[in-house]
């Protein structure tokens, strides 16, 4: 029996919204830290929260900005680049995973689209003790600045063939990590993977990834 609750979690000062689902004897629980504009409603990540919660593993969905924060910056576009405040959101949250009777006891994978993949990197480098893995979709580890070679937990790298910029910003992450840093370039995708298949691509991969790693 899988679980699915809607509601505010208390992290970094504020209170996000967010869609928790646990399947019954779930072996781990992945953090969702989406990209540039984007929401926790995003059907990209749903996808993939989907093929997770299918191999058993929870997922955690979050709003990273709060209803006056995403209206704001619909008309100055600044938090969405603010790195810091959603790796610390996001650092907020696996504290809560670790607090919470029910998910204490599972080990914390942490997803990232666009510049949510940087914060979810950031976010990793903070918590090592915790977090057990990092999928980045398109994303812009640049933006993590010191901390990406901070990282300890394995991370996987995807990004679509015909996103050339961000192909080079992820060889050259994987290149200075220390850790188990793999990458992944989805053939004929581009940044937001909306050819046919590509997408399920991603969802397969991190599904293996967080399967694998989250033990």
């Amino acid at each position: 029996m899988t679980t699915a609750t809607t509601t505010r979690f208390p992290t970094a000062g504020t209170e996000l919204e967010g869609d928790l689902v646990l399947p019954a004897g779930a072996n781990g629980i992945v953090v969702f830290a989406h990209g540039t504009g984007s929401s926790r409603h995003s059907p990209r990540n749903r996808l993939v929260a989907a093929e997770l919660n299918r191999r058993s593993l929870g997922t955690l969905l979050v709003d990273l900005l709060t209803h006056a924060e995403e209206v704001g910056d619909a008309r100055t576009r600044d938090l969405r680049f603010d790195i810091g405040l959603l790796a610390d959101r996001l650092s907020g949250l696996v504290g809560w995973l670790g607090d919470n009777p029910e998910t204490s006891s599972l080990p914390v994978g942490l997803f990232g689209a666009s510049t949510g993949a940087a914060a979810a990197l950031v976010a990793a480098a903070a918590h090592p003790e915790r977090v057990a893995a990092v999928v980045s979709r398109g994303g812009r580890p640049d933006l993590a600045g010191p901390a990406l070679i901070q990282v300890d937990a394995p991370t996987l790298l995807i990004v679509g063939e015909r996103d050339v910029p961000v192909v080079e910003l992820n060889e050259q992450a994987r290149n200075a990590m220390t850790v188990s840093a793999e990458l992944r370039i989805v053939p004929g995708a581009t940044h937001l993977f909306e050819e046919p298949g590509a997408l399920e691509i991603v969802a397969e991969e991190a599904g293996t990834w967080f399967a694998t790693h989250l033990r």
